[in-house]
């Protein structure tokens, strides 16, 4: 923590007003953040070595959130990708996480959901930059899981906590406990959200119905 780079979100956005209030809301907690209301224009101005995250909106005239997300990892941006989008389009969502997003929001959010998301990524991002970056063959790493890992790595991708799991499982807390750092050490997952992408890569998740469950 003494000498990482300060970390930046970075948000691209052609809503002039859904761009300020983002940025309002992600300074209001302390967040450094730099607005740019088109993906040409941040992918000018990135910094290659920043720390941080990106909150992209999906559908912008010129370079598209996808698009966006092509020439990051085509330069080398190593940035956690929040994308955010106005529109439930499953295809676009599945293709986002397929490329390693971090996240998928609809428009409107709640804001806490968007500032626990920012500061998630931005955690994931200190721990271990490359883990949602194409980690080799999504379904050899879900067939390596034996028949009881995958009883629970599913409700785990949706969202479910460890007592939810235990009950439609009808075993313990504590084994399922056990059973989560079995299914995340296996998958090479150090955080729930790249458990969550490898479930909606693998096609087994909708990324658009993850958040309905009642868990906070």
């Amino acid at each position: 923590m003494t000498h990482a780079p300060s970390s930046i979100v970075y948000v691209v956005d052609d809503d002039s007003g859904m761009l300020e209030s983002t940025q309002w809301l992600l300074e209001s907690v302390g967040l450094t953040v730099r607005g740019y209301a088109d993906g040409r224009q941040f992918l000018d101005a990135v910094d290659p070595d920043a720390a941080g995250c990106v909150v992209l909106d999906v559908r912008m005239p010129g370079l598209g959130g996808l698009n966006v997300q092509e020439e990051m990892q085509r330069q080398g941006l190593n940035l956690p990708i929040i994308f955010v989008s106005g529109h439930a389009d499953v295809p676009i969502a599945v293709r986002a996480f397929k490329s390693g997003a971090f996240d998928f929001i609809e428009k409107p959010f709640n804001e806490q959901l968007l500032l626990d998301s920012v500061q998630q990524a931005m955690q994931d991002r200190r721990l271990s930059p490359q883990t949602t970056a194409g980690a080799p063959g999504t379904q050899a790493l879900l067939d390596s899981l034996t028949p009881r890992e995958r009883d629970v790595f599913l409700p785990l991708a949706q969202g479910y906590t460890s007592r939810e799991i235990a009950e439609q499982l009808n075993v313990s807390v504590k084994t399922i406990d056990l059973y989560r750092g079995r299914v995340m050490k296996r998958l090479g997952a150090d955080r729930l959200p790249d458990v969550t992408g490898l479930a909606i890569a693998a096609g087994l998740v909708n990324p658009l119905n993850l958040r309905e469950t009642p868990s906070s």
